[in-house]
């Protein structure tokens, strides 16, 4: 391998280098196993939203609403299907995946602040159902009374229920394969067409692309993957809310996509772990502690609009 080629790898070596050792040094820097794998969890949340928005040009701001169908569903299965930690994933990500693509052929047609606004009302709807469901859901004291359980893989059985590190690096593995997943499409063609639909949609539909069905098919990949995601959050608190479902995560996920750089694919992670670290370390020193990652985060857009990564990269390459 030249030195072209490792410079080319080098930033996707670090990041999975830091991942997977982030059990033992996190806690060296006054955090702990819980909160990495909050980091993980959210950052594939963020990539999931920038698969839309950095590759597609396509901002929602109603995410919220697959992270939270994907986190109760899982949640749910739990407590009231089987207790079998991987079918609560699987049905996770069913529920929010058939929502998001019947939802959207009703949306693909809208751009801009109408697209967003549209997709806040439809994640509102989802919010109010959860919250008014309150036999089934908790309402808004929560879905409690269950709790992730022990995978059992045949030859092994990760004990996930009572060992942090354990859950971590399962969560780590699902991450993984999500992520190898979203490159691989990112990289094929498919991906090169969502990339010149972003550039310039006007050409792309010149050009004779389905337009409307490309953005189709991204919207209902990107809430795929934001509904594992909600999956894995409720298999992380044990709980699930109706604030899951709510417009303010979903701000949070931009937030973390813009914060790391939305047009990058580690981009959003960074931002994820950057917004997660920051918040639990202010928000144990000051209840006001919102208005700082506010502060934090209209500094951040104002003097590196490219975000995070992309300061560092025009610092590497300069």
């Amino acid at each position: 391998m030249n030195s072209s080629s490792l410079y080319k790898f080098l930033p996707n070596i670090l990041v999975w280098l830091l991942l997977i050792a982030m059990p033992y040094w996190l806690p060296a820097i006054g955090g702990y196993t819980e909160l990495g794998s909050r980091v993980v969890v959210l950052g594939l949340g963020a990539m999931a939203l920038n698969f839309l928005l950095g590759y597609t040009g396509v901002l929602s701001f109603g995410h919220a609403a697959y992270f939270g169908l994907g986190a109760y569903g899982a949640g749910l299965t739990l407590k009231y299907l089987l207790p079998s930690t991987g079918l609560a994933i699987l049905v996770g990500i069913v529920v929010g995946t058939v929502a998001a693509a019947l939802i959207g052929p009703l949306i693909i047609r809208l751009r801009g602040v109408y697209f967003s606004m549209v997709t806040i009302a439809f994640a509102q709807v989802f919010y109010y159902i959860a919250f008014r469901w309150s036999s089934v859901t908790g309402g808004d004291d929560g879905l409690t009374g269950w709790s992730r359980l022990p995978v059992h893989l045949g030859f092994a059985t990760l004990d996930i229920q009572n060992n942090s590190h354990v859950f971590y690096y399962f969560v780590l593995a699902i991450f993984a394969i999500a992520v190898g997943i979203m490159a691989w499409l990112l990289r094929s063609p498919f991906g090169r067409t969502l990339i010149a639909i972003r550039e310039n949609e006007r050409r792309a539909r010149f050009l004779g692309i389905p337009v409307d069905q490309h953005i189709w098919i991204s919207w209902t990949i990107s809430c795929a993957f934001m509904s594992l995601a909600g999956g894995l959050y409720a298999l992380l608190n044990n709980f699930v809310d109706p604030r899951a479902l709510y417009w303010t995560q979903s701000g949070d996920f931009v937030i973390m996509a813009v914060l790391g750089g939305m047009r990058s694919f580690w981009g959003p992670m960074i931002g994820a772990a950057i917004f997660v670290v920051l918040q639990d370390y202010l928000s144990s020193q000051t209840e006001n502690w919102m208005s700082f990652v506010g502060i934090f985060f209209v500094l951040i857009v104002l003097f590196f609009p490219r975000g995070v990564l992309g300061f560092i990269k025009r610092r590497t390459a300069s």
